[in-house]
């Protein structure tokens, strides 16, 4: 059966390297009859990858340890949801699970209505582009990720899933995180494809043809990241949601850029212009998602979540070199004859410019700082990796600036100047107040001015809802402003979480007392306990605040059977809307004094409702939209992004 596994994916490999050059052979001859067949094949190709994928959950399932990669991330002792979501737990695993999402989106999107608009040679262009991907993970499943190595004889029993990742967090952010990057793969290959065939004008705008896979993308993405954040809160045991690590930053990266494009197509699709710009940021949404996997896979950057080098790191930087260089030929070959200036930068157009060029100069920024390790090794012996405080001081103030463009962008008219100036000095007098009433509390400007500008984004889209009506029967706009209310409840959140955060590290005995801001802690007890797989130890804490309680906190310190030369937290919360509770034990002494890292984390929460918003709200603007655009009307907010 294993073997019959990775055959089928050697068979899918030769189908998507055959029929890539099918296509390639039709666009030479300029013909089209080959084109039934190539959509057959990646039918057939998908097909197999789902076979292979069967297999190996089914291997996982029932504990068949002569398979290498289910020895290595699972055994007896691991329950049924954790063996099946070890599928996506190793390199290899991880990497067929990708490959296989993207050709079930390359099939859904055969099967749209916005693919049959299009024209034969765009569509051959297309496959080229898509099964030439298909290819590629193809090729690194079968020569340097195969998850079907067999072991023999087969062990008794396997090394087990890492504690880290016995959290449901876990079990749901890398496959979205895949799942986004997946779907980006559509839209990618789709504006390469119409820029080729020179098809934009004689069929459907590959902006809007692929918008639902974009947005889908987009969505998965940005729920793969919040719920990786929460899983950093939860379950590392340091107290915070993002530390800048390498991998971090790879998944923040394609976000950056294709919340970019998500901007510039509104200008696009209302305005008809940015055409080249759009191609180029939708192309390198794709290639960054790759990059993403490089810098996981490829041993390149030291990271608690990299898998290391797992031979999988040269063809992947090939592969973006590649693509990268291909997609700025084709960026650069494209004109469109008619393209139109842009309005000034007091207009709406000029604004959501500047929202792109921001998020741009983000990804930018957090790639180099990212990578410093490798780049300054050409001049220095011992290169080391960017501190957070680096990160903190360069990209905080700009994603502070995106929410002060955001709560001005709708006031504007798309020809320029304000259309509505009583609301948008409302806005911007709730920006002044709540930033000075902040100021004059804590003196933190960047905190202040993000307080301030999150404030103003929430006040504007209750205002824009409120008072106009278009707003409100317009999909695609409730969806934009949804994932703008989001983002202001989590710029809130980090702007109050971060800079207001009390900490304290004590040694308290049994019985005793600490004070944290407003709060008491009172450790009354400790408890020792078995559970799956696990032993542990676990403080009880009540938990008052001027002698009302409050809650009871339970932090843990588990030694798992199969990592038994590590202990891990686990770490405990009391839920507040406003302050929430957070602590974590350390260690305990002989005599049971407890170590422990206890915070108050004000409006942390709200970081997590925000992103929640960012996910659900785009599930508004998923239709197609159409394809009239309204060149002078400054009468609509027209913020379909």
């Amino acid at each position: 059966m294993h073997l019959s596994a990775y055959l089928l994916l050697v068979a899918s490999l030769l189908f998507a390297l055959f029929f890539a050059g099918a296509a390639a052979a039709q666009l030479w001859q300029g013909r089209s009859t080959a084109l039934p067949w190539i959509e057959k094949a990646h039918l057939m190709l998908t097909g197999f990858m789902t076979l292979s994928s069967v297999v190996l959950l089914h291997a996982l399932v029932n504990f068949d340890f002569s398979l290498v990669y289910v020895a290595s991330y699972t055994d007896r002792a691991l329950p049924l949801f954790y063996r099946m979501t070890a599928f996506w737990a190793g390199q290899a695993g991880s990497m067929l699970f990708w490959g296989w999402s993207v050709a079930l989106f390359g099939v859904i999107f055969a099967l749209t209505g916005g693919y049959r608009e299009l024209s034969p040679q765009t569509k051959l262009w297309y496959w080229l582009f898509f099964l030439s991907v298909m290819a590629f993970f193809l090729l690194i499943l079968t020569a340097w990720s195969n998850p079907f190595l067999t072991a023999a004889p087969a062990p008794a029993d396997g090394n087990g899933l890492n504690p880290l990742l016995q959290n449901p967090g876990m079990i749901f952010h890398p496959p979205l995180l895949f799942l986004g990057y997946g779907g980006f793969a559509i839209p990618g290959c789709l504006a390469l494809a119409q820029a080729m065939s020179n098809g934009y004008g004689r069929e459907g705008a590959w902006a809007g043809i692929s918008r639902p896979f974009t947005l889908t993308a987009w969505l998965f993405l940005t729920a793969g990241i919040v719920l990786g954040g929460w899983w950093s809160y939860m379950e590392l045991g340091w107290g915070g949601y993002w530390a800048w690590d390498p991998v971090e930053n790879a998944s923040l990266i394609p976000w950056l850029v294709s919340t970019a494009f998500l901007h510039t197509s509104v200008i696009e699709s209302r305005r008809g212009k940015l055409h080249r710009v759009n191609i180029l940021l939708m192309a390198l949404t794709t290639i960054s998602a790759f990059f993403a996997t490089y810098l996981v896979r490829s041993g390149v950057v030291d990271s608690l979540h990299a898998f290391g080098d797992g031979g999988v790191g040269r063809p992947l930087l090939i592969f973006i070199l590649a693509s990268t260089a291909l997609t700025v030929a084709v960026t650069l070959i494209w004109r469109k004859d008619d393209a139109k200036p842009l309005s000034g930068i007091d207009s709406r157009e000029g604004f959501l410019v500047l929202v792109a060029w921001v998020l741009l100069a983000l990804s930018a920024i957090i790639l180099v700082a990212t990578m410093w390790p490798v780049f300054s090794k050409f001049w220095v012996e011992k290169p080391m990796g960017l501190e957070p405080a680096f990160y903190n001081r360069v990209c905080l103030p700009l994603f502070a600036g995106i929410a002060v463009l955001l709560s001005i962008c709708p006031w504007l008219g798309w020809k320029g100047g304000v259309r509505s100036m009583p609301k948008l000095l409302a806005v911007l007098g709730v920006m002044a107040a709540v930033t000075a009433m902040t100021w004059y509390t804590y003196r933190m400007p960047m905190a202040a001015l993000g307080a301030g500008a999150g404030a103003a984004c929430v006040a504007g889209i209750i205002i824009l809802l409120t008072t106009e009506a278009h707003v409100r029967r317009n999909n695609a706009s409730l969806a934009a402003h949804g994932v703008h209310l989001g983002l202001a409840l989590m710029v809130l959140g980090v702007a109050f979480s971060g800079p207001y955060k009390l900490e304290q590290e004590v040694e308290i005995p049994r019985d005793a007392t600490v004070k944290l801001g407003k709060y008491d802690l009172r450790y009354v007890n400790l408890y020792e306990g078995e559970g799956a797989g696990y032993i542990f130890i676990e403080a009880e804490l009540n938990v008052t605040r001027e002698g009302a309680p409050v809650g009871v906190l339970s932090p843990q310190r588990r030694l798992y059977a199969k990592f038994d030369r590590q202990a891990y937290a686990e770490a405990a919360t009391i839920f507040g809307l406003g302050d929430e509770l957070y602590a974590t034990l350390l260690g305990v002494d002989a005599e049971g004094a407890a170590t422990l890292k206890i915070s108050v984390n004000p409006l942390v929460n709200w970081v997590w409702i925000g992103g929640t918003l960012m996910c659900i709200a785009p599930f508004l603007g998923l239709r197609r939209p159409s394809s009239s655009r309204d060149e002078d009307d400054d009468t609509g907010d027209g913020q379909e992004a």
